[in-house]
């Protein structure tokens, strides 16, 4: 009888219908929204002479292109929560606040590029850094973003800019590490609006 139950075994181990590693107290996971959290101003109309801006969805590196919460608790690594998410991956939300910032402003016809409308200008934004710095409680949101503006008529590049935010973590978990990047991204909408602002 033992000679059948072994093989048994570890044949179901093989195909996944045994998982000896489910943990039944675990903790439940827990999702959140990287939100734009500074009052914005009321949404201004547009002019109907402003220029065309396209707005590509925001490029991250493979580590970063993904839904959960990444940290590092020593110089050189990086690691996952791993009973948090974020409700949309951090480069697609991204994009989303900045298109609803700059509508906000009114200063440019926003646009997701790809579509049926043509523009004037295309910026493209890439996410080359965005985690939670764990090195020393309750340690700080680090968030480097690249953006650069594109003349589409003269197929020219009006200008490239590298924002960079450094915000504290109120406490040492994810929840803290979220409220945080939060702020962060608000931060380099601020910085990166006040930058397209130069080139009108």
């Amino acid at each position: 009888m033992k000679r059948f139950l072994a093989p048994t075994a570890f044949a179901l181990v093989l195909t996944g219908c045994v998982n000896f590693g489910e943990q039944p107290n675990a903790p439940a996971m827990v999702y959140y929204v990287l939100d734009d959290p500074v009052p914005a101003p009321a949404a201004a109309s547009v002019r109907a002479a402003a220029p065309a801006l396209l707005v590509l969805d925001t490029a991250t590196g493979s580590f970063y292109d993904t839904d959960q919460l990444v940290f590092s608790r020593s110089a050189g690594t990086r690691g996952q929560y791993q009973y948090a998410r974020w409700t949309e991956r951090p480069g697609k939300r991204f994009a989303d606040l900045l298109r609803a910032r700059l509508d906000r402003q009114g200063a440019w016809q926003v646009s997701a590029a790809g579509g049926y409308v043509r523009g004037d200008v295309l910026l493209d934004t890439v996410l080359m850094e965005f985690y939670h710095d764990a090195a020393s409680a309750p340690g700080l949101v680090r968030l480097a973003l690249r953006a650069e503006l594109v003349d589409l008529k003269q197929r020219k590049l009006l200008g490239r800019r590298v924002f960079e935010q450094r915000v504290p973590v109120s406490t040492y978990d994810a929840a803290g590490a979220a409220a945080a990047s939060s702020l962060a991204v608000s931060r380099a909408l601020d910085d990166l609006s006040a930058w397209l602002a130069t080139f009108q």
